[in-house]
């Protein structure tokens, strides 16, 4: 007999301090995250133009390739603790750089750019550990329900994130708005002082041989699994049309509108609330009703069509509006299927396959901005837009051909418990002890 949400909730809450604080940590990260997702394209965008901004993305997404698999075989021998604190710690000092750079009215595309490889490395600590942590402050049997409530109050910041940036940009101006980044930032990093720690095998002093052999162990692991390998290749497919259009295009579109600065925030705004009421209600009802393939694979295609009309749209609302229905699309899309992935992924391997599915990601975050910078040369923002989401939307389809995608979402949570080391044992060694 399962619990009613709000008891089930409840539980997981008491039961578990150190998940009460990584959401209070999850919650400022994503403020301040979403907070730099609308000034620094507005402040780029505003000063440089799409060629500024298009480079900017280019330069990010192509730094993140090469410094997330570099650093991901820490989070599995390190305390995850540990690395978020240090690596927000790190995302401070960042924070505080751009507040002197903005206030002395410095702006240059290279100095932005170099400061954002810096914070490429910070949260290339943060997020893997970010993620992997949430599996070991919970019991397997309330993970789902930890994940969904994850799921909510990520939501919530992600709709509080644009609108007060947005708010802070048109009232205040850039340098206010990146203070309050700033802030949000410094009291993420005191509560992630709480979260617990966990004892940890220290790595051997010939870290550099080991550090290339767990990076091989966990990348090899992810392409010997053939579900694995083929949803992370649809997702990275899907990505390359996915990502400018919940991201890059946004500000390139409100700007060709014609509108001001808050508008950024709202239509950022727009999609988190989108993301909230799918993680709330979207995913569980739609599961029950049409079954968790049916859904992965149709809201994805909904999704594209969807971003489509946003690029369409010639008025506000219409750009509101297709983004809230992509927002609910994404959100119960992902859901679906992220935790039975969590509970098949071997617990000593979850970080380095996190952070290799986070490079394939990022890989194909550098080819979508560059051909949408090559497009938008020759066609116009409404034109390029449409074209993104349809083709994100053909893509989707590929999940129809990943091996054995339909039979794992399928499978109930104990089921998918371990799943991958009990199909494919010699993809995943266990680790001597001492070792």
């Amino acid at each position: 007999m399962h619990l009613p949400l709000t008891t089930e909730t409840s539980l997981v809450l008491r039961s578990s301090p150190g998940l009460r604080v990584l959401l209070l940590t999850d919650l400022l990260v994503l403020l301040a995250e979403l907070g730099a997702a609308v000034i620094l394209p507005w402040w780029i965008t505003s000063r440089g133009g799409t060629p500024a901004i298009t480079a900017f993305s280019v330069t990010v997404a192509v730094t993140t390739f090469f410094i997330v698999p570099a650093v991901s075989p820490f989070g599995d021998r390190v305390c995850k603790g540990r690395l978020i604190s240090r690596g927000l710690g790190g995302l401070c000092a960042v924070a505080a750089v751009l507040v002197v750079l903005s206030f002395a009215g410095f702006f240059s595309v290279a100095g932005l750019a170099a400061l954002a490889v810096l914070q490429v490395t910070a949260a290339a600590f943060v997020n893997p550990a970010r993620e992997a942590v949430l599996a070991e402050l919970v019991v397997p049997a309330r993970l789902p329900t930890a994940i969904r409530l994850r799921k909510t109050v990520l939501a919530i910041g992600g709709i509080l994130g644009p609108l007060l940036a947005g708010a802070m940009l048109g009232a205040n101006g850039v340098t206010a708005a990146l203070c309050s980044y700033g802030m949000l930032l410094g009291a993420a990093t005191l509560a992630a002082a709480r979260i617990p720690r966990a004892t940890v095998p220290e790595p051997r002093r010939n870290g550099l041989a080991r550090w290339w052999g767990e990076l091989r162990s966990g990348l090899a692991a992810k392409w010997q699994v053939p579900m694995e390998r083929g949803w992370t290749l649809v997702n990275f497919v899907v990505w390359i049309f996915q990502g400018p259009a919940v991201g890059l295009l946004i500000p390139i579109k409100v700007q060709a509108m014609g509108l001001p600065g808050h508008w950024l925030g709202l239509g950022l705004g727009a999609l988190s609330a989108g993301v909230l009421v799918g993680s709330v209600f979207g995913a569980e009802l739609l599961v029950a009703r049409l079954g968790r393939f049916r859904v992965r694979v149709g809201l994805g295609v909904l999704e594209g069509l969807a971003l489509a009309v946003v690029g369409w749209a010639a008025w506000p609302s219409a750009l509101l509006a297709g983004l809230v229905i992509a927002g609910f699309c994404n959100a119960a899309m992902s859901l679906v299927g992220a935790t039975h992935r969590a509970l098949a992924i071997p617990r000593d391997y979850r970080v380095r396959l996190i952070a290799a599915s986070a490079m394939s990601t990022q890989v194909a975050g550098a080819i979508g901005p560059a051909l949408v910078g090559m497009a938008l040369a020759s066609y116009s923002v409404t034109a390029v837009y449409m074209t993104w989401g349809l083709l994100m939307a053909t893509c989707v389809l590929g999940f129809l051909l990943v091996p054995r995608f339909k039979e794992f979402l399928t499978l109930d949570h104990q089921g998918a418990t371990d799943w991958y080391r009990r199909q494919y044992p010699t993809a995943f060694p266990r680790r001597k002890v001492g070792t």
